[in-house]
């Protein structure tokens, strides 16, 4: 187990790493940011000074090596628009994320696990092809488009909830029902298909000539061997809820980490846009790195075939 965790801690290494480096050279790409934080009319000598002072006068790679320098002592740099520490701007919008998360991720389990066991629990009938209607509509349509048809239908029409900003728990549930919307199917599917595996077992059928009926039998058996794969799925649909953020804040104005990496990417702001896609991508690789370390725990046939 050891040499196991020891080499997924490798992959999550250089995953993180690649991250930041394909940031780093993208958004270099994008222009220089200089040209956006003079006044206008300002002279070419003052131009020149303010890259000199951001140090965006240096080369590419003199840049590089020094912003993995700067990341490895934990300083993130200062915002070359709003001239405060990247991690302060962070912190502040990074409470909203996680709240929008975390209603998120208790929609989909909440919703999707029960939607998934009564679909395999009654194969075949009308519950199960209603249920798969409504779980197919939540994998295929587009954050985007369910994010502006909630807020069409219960914000403009009804007038039952708000339609953007943050502002207690009736503006959190439209933006997390959008941004739940796929995880929800994800855990429907998982369930289902976990589901139905356990109730072809041996066991099963034992226990079910033992006289305990069909819902004896689901909750006291079947629920706790089939929980396997979808505890493990949980900790990568949380990585991807905040990474798929982004879509959901622009649609609902709501103040977190992924209209900030928005706003950031617009005004070419290359310090925070790299604080925010680097701490994305170190908790979804943190979560990969812990589902594949509990899929190893509970089951040992993982890390022996790693």
């Amino acid at each position: 187990m050891a040499g196991y965790a020891f080499w997924r801690l490798v992959q999550a290494a250089i995953a993180v790493f690649g991250v930041m480096t394909i940031v780093f050279v993208i958004m270099r790409l994008a222009g220089d940011p200089t040209l956006l934080l003079v006044p206008e009319g300002a002279t070419r000598e003052h131009i020149e000074a303010l890259r000199h002072e951001l140090g965006f006068d240096r080369p590419i790679a003199v840049q590089y090596v020094a912003y993995l320098a700067d990341v490895l002592r934990l300083d993130f740099g200062q915002s070359v628009v709003q001239r405060l520490p990247a991690t302060a701007i962070l912190a502040s919008r990074l409470p909203y994320t996680l709240e929008l998360a975390l209603g998120a991720s208790a929609i989909a389990l909440l919703v999707g696990i029960p939607a998934g066991v009564a679909m395999a629990v009654w194969r075949g009938g009308a519950l199960e092809r209603l249920l798969a209607t409504f779980v197919v509509t939540g994998q295929s349509m587009p954050t985007f488009l369910s994010g502006i048809l909630l807020i069409l239908v219960f914000g403009v029409l009804l007038g039952w909830l708000p339609t953007s900003g943050s502002g207690g728990l009736s503006s959190l549930v439209l933006p997390s029902i959008a941004l739940g919307a796929l995880s929800m199917a994800t855990f429907a599917r998982m369930a289902r298909i976990a589901v139905v595996d356990e109730l072809s077992k041996d066991y099963v059928r034992a226990a079910r000539a033992r006289g305990l009926s069909q819902g004896a039998v689901v909750v006291r058996h079947v629920l706790r061997n089939a929980a396997v794969p979808v505890v493990t799925i949980a900790a990568l649909e949380f990585g991807n809820l905040l990474a798929g953020a982004v879509i959901v804040e622009t649609v609902f104005a709501w103040p977190g980490i992924g209209q900030l990496a928005i706003q950031s990417i617009q005004s070419r702001d290359f310090v925070v846009v790299q604080v925010v896609v680097l701490f994305v991508s170190v908790i979804y690789v943190a979560m990969s790195l812990l589902a594949d370390l509990a899929y190893a725990w509970l089951d040992p046939r993982i890390r022996l075939h790693g």
